[in-house]
C-alpha cells in the first residue's frame, strides 16, 4: 500500500505569557515529539483523554497550526515547513471535519453559499457547474437540493454535521481528519453519521484520521488506533490488536472504563488515581508514571521510547515493561 501520511516527531508547543511585559515565561507541550505512517484508504483512529493534545495534533497535520518542529510528509511532499501562500493547492487535497457543527459553520451564509465558497476561491467550474457539484453533493450526504437556499439554525445537528462533512469533501481532497465528528450528536444519530462516513470513504476512496475520546468509536471505524497521553502516542497497532492485547497502563485502563452491558463479563474496575499532569510542566521520565499502578524507578527517571513489541512488528508502546504487561 501506498503511505499518504507520514509524521516524524511531530512537536506543537504554545509559549505561556507571563510578567508585566508580557515575556515568555514557558511552553505548553501539547503535541511533544508523535511519529507516525497513514497508509492511503486507511482509517487511523486516535484516543485520548480531553487534553492529550489528539485536536491539536490533528489541526497540525493539516496546517491549521504550524508545528513547532518535526516533519509532516504529505504524498511525498514536506508540507511542515511549507510558507502559507504555498499551502492553498494543499487544501483541495486534505480537508477537517470540526467537533461541532454549528460554530463551525457561518450563520449568516445559507448553505449553498458556505459550499459554494471553496469551489470559488479554488477557481472551479461557473456558477451552474458549482451548483450541480454542491447538489449532488447534498444527496450523497443525505440532505435534499431543496435544503440549499437555509441556514444552519434551520437543521438538526445531526444534519448540520452532514453538511460539515459535505464542506470538507467539496474540493475532492483524499484526506480528512475527522476531529469528535459525532460526540456532539444524539446517540441514535451518531450511528447514522459513522455509517455514512464509512459509506463514503469506500466509495470515494477516502483516507481518514479519526480522533475520538470514545474507543467504542473509535473501534467501529478505525484500521489502526494511536492511544494518546499528555502529547504522545503510547501505543499505535491494528485496531484489533489495541482492543484484544492492550499492553499499555494507560490503554488497558481506558479499555477497562468501558461498560460492559453483560454482567457475566463484567470485572472489577480500578480507575487512574491521581490528575493528568500540567502539559506546560511534564513529569520526568514517563509521562504516565505519576498515575500508573505499575510505576518503577526507571520509569521516574527515563522516557521510554515507542517500540515494538516482541514478536509483534505491528504493535508499537512507549513502556519499558510492556511485554511484561501485555495481556
Amino acid at each position: 500500500m501506498t503511505t499518504l501520511l507520514q509524521a516524524r516527531d511531530v512537536k506543537m508547543h504554545f509559549p505561556v505569557m507571563g510578567g508585566v511585559l508580557r515575556h515568555r515565561v514557558g511552553s505548553v507541550f501539547a503535541v511533544d515529539g508523535v511519529s507516525f505512517e497513514l497508509e492511503q484508504g486507511q482509517t487511523l483512529g486516535i484516543v485520548g483523554e480531553s487534553g492529550c493534545g489528539k485536536s491539536t495534533l490533528g489541526r497540525a497535520l493539516v496546517r491549521l497550526y504550524q508545528p513547532t518542529d518535526g516533519s509532516i510528509q504529505f504524498d511525498g511532499q514536506e508540507i511542515a515547513t511549507l510558507p502559507a501562500k504555498d499551502l492553498v493547492p494543499l487544501r483541495r487535497r486534505m480537508q477537517m471535519i470540526f467537533q461541532d457543527p454549528y460554530s463551525s459553520l457561518n450563520p449568516r451564509k445559507s448553505i449553498r453559499s458556505t459550499l459554494e465558497e471553496p469551489l470559488r476561491i479554488h477557481g472551479i467550474g461557473d456558477p451552474a457547474e458549482r451548483f450541480e457539484r454542491i447538489a449532488t453533493l447534498m444527496e450523497k450526504v443525505g440532505l435534499r437540493r431543496d435544503d440549499l437556499h437555509k441556514y444552519p439554525h434551520e437543521f438538526s445537528g445531526g444534519q448540520r454535521q452532514r453538511i460539515g462533512i459535505a464542506r470538507a469533501l467539496i474540493l475532492g481532497p483524499e484526506l480528512i481528519v475527522a476531529d469528535e465528528p459525532v460526540s456532539a450528536l444524539d446517540v441514535s444519530i451518531q450511528s447514522q453519521v459513522l455509517n455514512l462516513l464509512v459509506d463514503l470513504q469506500q466509495e470515494l476512496g477516502l483516507t481518514y484520521i479519526f480522533i475520538s475520546h470514545d474507543l467504542t468509536v473509535v473501534k467501529y471505524v478505525s484500521d489502526r488506533v494511536a492511544v494518546m497521553y499528555l502529547g504522545h502516542i503510547v501505543e499505535i497497532a491494528e485496531a484489533r490488536g489495541i482492543y484484544t492485547h492492550p499492553s499499555h497502563p494507560y490503554t488497558q485502563a481506558l479499555l477497562a472504563s468501558l461498560p460492559n452491558p453483560d454482567p457475566r463479563r463484567r470485572t472489577e474496575r480500578q480507575p487512574l488515581e491521581g490528575d493528568v499532569p500540567n502539559p506546560s510542566r511534564p513529569p520526568p521520565g514517563c509521562a504516565f508514571h505519576t498515575r500508573c499502578p505499575h510505576v518503577r524507578d526507571i520509569c521516574k527517571q527515563q522516557a521510554p521510547n515507542l517500540e515494538a513489541l516482541s514478536g509483534a512488528s505491528d504493535h508499537a508502546v512507549a513502556c519499558h515493561f510492556a511485554d511484561e504487561l501485555r495481556t
